[in-house]
């Protein structure tokens, strides 16, 4: 059987009660804790949902020269981030776990916080979410060092993952690098 899940193909999945997850082989070749991949993969998820906010919000309020170049950088990387939650959210699924369903619960959960972008200037939201891409770099970058030979389909997730946060961050911070130059 195949199923499309979030704009992915999973193959060899069993539908059980609306939920997609992996058949019994699919989880057996996960060389490491489960649950605690899940509750990781959820650290991540709100990590994501955060961001997305922050990216969103931020484009609503920022105020300055370049505003135009930077909302839609701001809107691009919002869209990333959902995308993002997307893919944890299929994983944590696939794996038999259960995504965040409170959003209370994301600020229990986070790796990288929230910062409110209570100076509208383009330059305090751009070093905000350069900070929060710097964090999430991090994050990524230990979950790869645990599932690198050890679960392969999360390692290749969180892969294209970190890709897109280091291409965020250096979107940023290169918008950052022109308005000091103006």
């Amino acid at each position: 059987m195949i199923v499309t899940t979030g704009g992915y193909v999973t193959k060899n999945c069993n539908l059980w009660k609306g939920v997609v997850e992996m058949g019994i082989k699919g989880r057996e070749i996960v060389d490491m804790d489960v649950n605690g991949l899940v509750n990781l993969l959820n650290k991540a998820l709100a990590d994501e949902w955060l961001a997305y906010y922050q990216y969103w919000i931020g484009a609503r309020v920022v105020k300055g020269p370049m505003r135009g170049a930077v909302v839609v950088e701001l809107e691009e990387h919002a869209g990333d981030e959902l995308r993002h939650a997307g893919m944890l959210v299929d994983r944590i699924m696939q794996l038999g776990g259960t995504p965040i369903l409170k959003p209370e619960d994301w600020y229990k959960l986070t790796n990288c916080g929230y910062d409110a972008p209570e100076d509208p200037s383009i330059e305090s939201i751009l070093k905000q979410n350069i900070k929060g891409e710097q964090c999430a770099i991090d994050a990524y970058n230990n979950l790869l060092k645990l599932t690198m030979h050890k679960d392969l389909i999360t390692y290749n997730i969180i892969l294209e993952i970190v890709r897109d946060e280091v291409e965020h961050e250096d979107d940023l911070q290169t918008l950052l690098d022109d308005l000091e130059m103006h």
